[in-house]
């Protein structure tokens, strides 16, 4: 497909996740990708965002295990910003939502391994020095994405994709074999690298935790029992969070593969769900990451500040969550704080 590039203007760089589904489609099926990734993105924005806002509105949120889940937030939500405000018919914003789209994107799973590290190291290995990896952790995330980005735009040509009438959709590099190889290398693979560490750490911490759970009722240490139990309440769904990787990137991994082998053959289907899931993953991660008990903790005892008048309108469940909640903990490193006491 031809590059649009006005007259007198520099070529630019072309689009990254959704670049490859645009190829052979109508202008009705990429205007229709346009508005799902747009809303889509618009949603993560604002899931994220909000998680960012309660970090830095709730002080007691600020603690070490949280700060790994802000800054996973962070990344999503900006990885979702610069999806949807990029403009392609401007040099400064075209590179713009190209490099910070990867790059973002790029350290959102990474940040997911380091919760997932700090978990296992907490759980299985019973260490309280998680906190000391903190600046590991920077070097190892925005390093990464870094060197990710960088190599994803070494060779490629620059220009627009995705265009639709006299506007282009997104801003990515181009799409000849060697760059989707490329794109591949930068991507997908430590993409599927995460999700393997993710799902091999959480098998452990779980497969712990339930040997733990049968220790104490075999031995009817019911003080025991019923600390385990409450651990596997908040952990047992943590085994799901792999599957947020899985089901936001399996159908781009599927699309990729696919446009590698018949690059003139466009499943517009499959170009949808990969747009879409792709653009939910940083809602995703807010609600399965971010919205733990802490967080509702938080948000309930600023409710009850609010004057009675206003507190009539709420549900009455909302009433008591607070304090049904006072000793409730989703993230287990915070454990740590009472191993160094």
């Amino acid at each position: 497909m031809k590059s649009y590039i006005r007259p007198n203007q520099k070529p630019q760089w072309k689009m990254a996740t959704v670049e490859a589904v645009l190829g052979n489609l109508t202008a009705g099926e990429r205007n229709i990708l346009t508005g799902v990734n747009t809303g889509a993105s618009s949603l993560s924005l604002l899931g994220s965002g909000f998680i960012v806002l309660c970090y830095l509105c709730f002080k007691e949120l600020r603690k070490f295990s949280f700060k790994l889940v802000f800054f996973l937030a962070l990344s999503d939500m900006l990885c979702s910003f610069f999806s949807v405000v990029g403009d392609p018919s401007k040099g400064f914003f075209c590179y713009a939502q190209g490099y910070s789209t990867h790059f973002f994107c790029v350290a959102s799973f990474l940040w997911t391994t380091t919760i997932a590290f700090t978990l296992h190291r907490t759980v299985v290995k019973h260490k309280a020095d998680v906190e000391d990896f903190e600046p590991m952790f920077h070097l190892y995330v925005w390093g990464t994405s870094v060197v990710m980005t960088v190599v994803r735009s070494i060779g490629n040509d620059h220009g627009h994709v995705g265009h639709i009438g006299h506007v282009a959709a997104w801003c990515w590099t181009e799409t000849g074999r060697t760059g989707k190889a490329v794109h591949f290398f930068t991507f997908y693979a430590p993409l599927w690298g995460a999700i393997l560490f993710n799902g091999f750490t959480y098998f452990q911490v779980i497969r712990m935790l339930n040997n733990a759970t049968r220790m104490a009722v075999g031995m009817s240490d019911r003080g025991s029992q019923s600390d385990t139990r409450a651990d596997m309440k908040a952990l047992n769904r943590w085994g799901y969070y792999p599957l947020i990787l899985i089901g936001s990137w399996s159908f781009g991994t599927v699309n990729r593969i696919h446009d590698f082998i018949e690059p003139d053959h466009k499943i517009f289907w499959l170009s949808v769900i990969d747009v879409g899931m792709a653009s939910l993953m940083g809602l995703f991660n807010s609600i399965a990451y971010g919205l733990n008990s802490s967080v509702r903790r938080a948000i309930f005892e600023r409710l009850d500040l609010l004057p009675e008048g206003l507190r009539r309108w709420f549900p009455k469940k909302l009433k008591s969550r607070s304090q049904q909640q006072q000793h409730d903990s989703e993230l287990v490193s915070l454990r740590t704080e009472d191993q160094d006491q």
